[in-house]
């Protein structure tokens, strides 16, 4: 018979999700940190380096369908790891590629397989924690993408050298260190650590617990949680893809600046994540606010952050400019607790079902914005328009919430299955 864990266990595997988001955006934000450098070696265009965004996104959607089923219908226990331990070998792989082709390849490869990640640790963290801990725990497991964006730029800049390859180094170095997170994994988790569910349910059982996933697509929550990602999503990668360039070209900061600014961004942006988990709380405990209500309220402040960009027209070169590229920021990623407590709202047995799908729609929408910013960057030489509509698009989440989420349709209860 097991020991049983400790009431603080839980939170601990918090921190390990934590540190699966970290791994997961210094797999993805490498390119974007040596972007100057990747392009003028390898002789892309605006267009061909959104390009790449686009093939991520694309995969990333395919793979959010494939593993928001699996995790649904697999051990979460097995199937982490081994997503985990795949996008940080094809992260490596990166290292290596010599053309726009291969470049494009793992980049592809990479989406598909990072895709696993959420659907795998909501499943984990929705089996951990409480309704009114939740939002706080994805606010951790969230915080892990500002920590990874946070060190890889330092990471970059110490591997970075005058050799114009040595951008190399660090898709190997990163790639690498991922894997030392499944032994992690295997070390700190016991099969039957989530829960009873650890073994797959029958088709049959998952029937009796609630109804079938695809009425859910019928449901307004559904479309409501998928156009506050929409918005979400926009300012968030827009921003995490194109701001290294906008800092060197369209602003003139050397490349060693930029790094280091780029590594302040997403310090805010963690400080905003957390803030939105600890102001939910805040307001559930305090306020006496109800957890649905409390998330709604965050979101809406968020949007008035990033809605800030709107002056980034009218800033050269300076502290008014990155102070408000901060405070957009620290908006931009205290959306998504929100939005991942939202979907865990509309129903318990389908997280990663749900998780997928709305992955699915998401990426495959906002992906071709990266072609598109691309090609306005081009022909315009500017990045302003692009970074000032990325800031507004969150504000449709605000309403799709007020007009869609119904409070009187249903929400399903069932037992979550890790």
């Amino acid at each position: 018979m097991s020991t049983p864990r400790p009431a603080s266990w839980k939170w601990w595997i918090t921190g390990v999700l934590l540190l699966a988001t970290t791994i997961n955006y210094m797999d993805r934000v490498t390119l974007a940190s040596a972007s100057v450098r990747v392009t003028a070696q390898l002789g892309l265009s605006g267009v061909q380096y959104g390009n790449l965004e686009l093939a991520f996104g694309w995969a990333f959607a395919a793979g959010s369908v494939v593993f928001g089923f699996l995790a649904d219908r697999f051990p979460v226990y097995w199937l982490y790891p081994a997503v985990l331990g795949a996008w940080s070998t094809v992260g490596l792989l990166t290292g290596f590629t010599h053309d726009f082709a291969g470049l494009l390849l793992c980049r592809t490869l990479l989406g598909f397989f990072e895709a696993g990640h959420w659907p795998c640790a909501l499943k984990t963290s929705f089996a951990l924690l409480t309704e009114k801990d939740r939002t706080m725990g994805n606010s951790v497991l969230q915080s892990g993408a500002s920590i990874g964006a946070i060190i890889t730029p330092q990471v970059m800049r110490m591997l970075l050298t005058d050799d114009p390859g040595s951008w190399r180094t660090a898709f190997v170095v990163v790639g690498a260190g991922g894997l030392l997170w499944v032994v992690v994994w295997f070390l700190l988790l016991r099969r039957n650590d989530l829960g009873p569910a650890a073994a797959a349910p029958s088709a049959t059982t998952a029937m009796v617990a609630e109804p079938a996933w695809w009425t859910f697509l019928r449901h307004r929550r559904f479309w409501a949680a998928a156009l506050l990602i929409m918005g979400a999503q926009t300012v968030w990668h827009i921003y995490r893809a194109w701001l290294m360039k906008f800092l060197q070209t369209g602003r003139g900061y050397g490349e060693e600046s930029a790094l280091n600014f780029n590594s302040l961004y997403f310090v805010a942006t963690d400080i905003g994540c957390l803030l939105a988990g600890g102001v939910s709380l805040w307001l559930t405990r305090r306020r006496g606010a109800s957890p649905h209500d409390a998330r709604r309220t965050v979101y809406a402040c968020a949007c008035v952050l990033t809605s800030l960009s709107v002056l980034i027209p009218w800033l050269e070169k300076g502290w008014p400019l990155l102070a408000v590229l901060l405070l957009v920021g620290a908006g931009a990623l205290a959306m998504f607790p929100c939005y991942y407590s939202f979907v865990q709202e509309i129903s318990a047995a389908h997280v990663g079902r749900l998780t997928g799908l709305l992955g699915l729609w998401v990426w495959s929408i906002t992906s071709p914005l990266h072609s598109l910013f691309g090609l306005v960057v081009d022909q315009t030489k500017s990045y302003d328009a692009g970074l000032v509509l990325a800031g507004i698009a969150p504000w449709i989440g605000v309403f799709a919430m007020k007009f869609l989420w119904r409070r009187d349709e249903p929400a399903a209860t069932a037992a979550p299955r890790a």
